[in-house]
């Protein structure tokens, strides 16, 4: 895959990209995609394939493509994007190169599996274990390596009040005590009466959606520990005497869940970031970011057509840099990889300033640090507990990006992004390995 230099990867707004939003980007990459099936971490759904049909294929040409394979297909996951399934034994390679021969598809791909990227006068706040929010002069307690959110939080800057941001990962237990006040609601959606009352296609999204479990319940059990996690870092209620605070003590928090068990595939994926970038158009949400603490698959030209369309909508996509402790501008890590101008793609910073060392770094692809390492956060059972990963350093970034939001009205997702990153605190573990060399600093938003 083609490097982009920090330069263009700050100003990658390309007119022809943003003619195609609604649909798919040209061509595809099954060389790389082929290479990619290679590579001994990429994890795939055996016997499955996305495949993108040409919008002015004829039906009989898209079955001729199908039949070259003997694929049949399994749904229609948006538009001309198609999950299909091939024969017991097929050589997925093979399949790949045969349906991009074919004049019919546009794209064809495996269905990639995806892994949330952690290893496995509030409290938490108050006794130094929330380091992650401290800052060079906050109160009660200092990091000068953390976020600085407590010098924020010190001049009232602490409410992201009528800012909306899209949390894709496992589920999230929204009736936690520090996170039942900010969970995001359909109010266009009545619950339990059967019925799609917003007409998005999803029968009682009241909550959001669970696209592992194809239902409306985006909470089933202590195994949504991950996403209650991310979810506390971003929008833990604050100074409520209970447990921790998030960079916003007052947000919304839309939550979908794509990661079961097993981890989540990349026709849920698209599926989930659809989802969230149609509900900000229907309703006409201030939602300005996607939490993404997740990744592993190999590369997707549907998921980065899927992230293109969230860009259209100005929603910014956080992307965990992931934890194999590699250099990703040689070795891309996905979806932090991808080149969309709204991708912002986070490492992990330890508490003494130092990169995690488990934590990818890209000096062209990952764009700053943020505190990963010993993080406390909310857990199912109403409970808090410690985590690490660079899935932990993005949701401080999603949070930061709702708090400068909230007092900067009306700001693009360039604008947004820009001041993200222009805004960091150079530092030295960061100096040749992210594109801004600096860490989070939310001190003057």
């Amino acid at each position: 895959m083609r490097r982009i230099t920090p330069r263009f990867r700050h100003t990658l707004i390309v007119t022809a990209l943003a003619s195609l939003a609604g649909g798919a980007l040209a061509g595809g990459k099954p060389d790389l995609v082929v290479a990619e099936l290679q590579q001994p971490h990429r994890q795939f759904v055996r016997g499955e394939m996305l495949v993108q049909f040409k919008a002015d294929a004829a039906e009989s040409n898209r079955l001729i493509a199908l039949n070259k394979v003997g694929a049949k297909v399994l749904e229609r996951v948006r538009g001309d994007l198609h999950r299909i399934s091939l024969p017991q034994g097929a050589n997925l390679a093979a399949a790949v190169r045969a349906l991009h021969a074919q004049d019919a598809v546009e794209f064809a791909e495996p269905n990639w599996i995806y892994q949330h990227t952690a290893v496995s006068n509030d409290p938490y706040y108050v006794n130094g274990q929330l380091w992650g929010m401290y800052g060079d002069s906050s109160p009660l307690q200092t990091n000068q390596y953390g976020s600085q959110a407590g010098e924020a939080w010190n001049a009232d800057h602490f409410s992201c009040k009528g800012v909306v941001v899209g949390v894709i990962d496992e589920g999230v237990q929204y009736t936690h005590p520090d996170l039942k006040a900010n969970h995001w609601k359909n109010a266009a959606e009545t619950d339990g009466n059967g019925i799609d009352d917003d007409g998005n296609g999803y029968v009682d999204d009241k909550h959001g959606w669970d696209f592992d479990g194809n239902n409306k319940s985006v909470y089933d059990g202590t195994g949504d520990d991950h996403g209650t996690h991310v979810s506390g870092t971003i929008g833990g209620v604050g100074n409520n005497g209970v447990g921790v605070a998030g960079v916003c003590w007052k947000v919304k928090m839309l939550h979908v869940k794509f990661l079961g068990s097993f981890g989540g595939t990349t026709a849920n994926a698209i599926k989930s970031v659809d989802y969230i970038t149609d509900l900000k158009t229907r309703h006409n949400l201030n939602l300005v970011a996607t939490n993404n603490s997740w990744g592993g698959g190999g590369f997707s030209q549907g998921l980065q057509d899927a992230i293109e369309r969230a860009n259209a909508a100005d929603i910014l996509f956080v992307a965990a840099a992931g934890n194999n402790g590699m250099n990703i501008d040689n070795s891309p890590f996905y979806p932090a990889s991808y080149p969309n101008s709204n991708v912002i793609a986070v490492a992990s910073l330890n508490s003494n300033g130092t990169m995690s060392s488990f934590s990818n770094y890209g000096a062209n692809t990952v764009d700053l640090g943020a505190p990963g390492a010993g993080v406390y956060s909310t857990v199912p059972t109403n409970s808090y507990a410690s985590y690490s990963g660079t899935s932990m350093a993005t949701p401080h970034v999603t949070g930061a990006i709702a708090l400068y939001a909230k007092n900067h009205k009306g700001l693009s997702a360039a604008q947004l992004k820009a001041a993200i990153l222009g805004s960091t605190t150079a530092t030295p573990s960061l100096a040749g390995k992210t594109v801004t060399g600096g860490r989070l600093n939310v001190s003057g938003f």
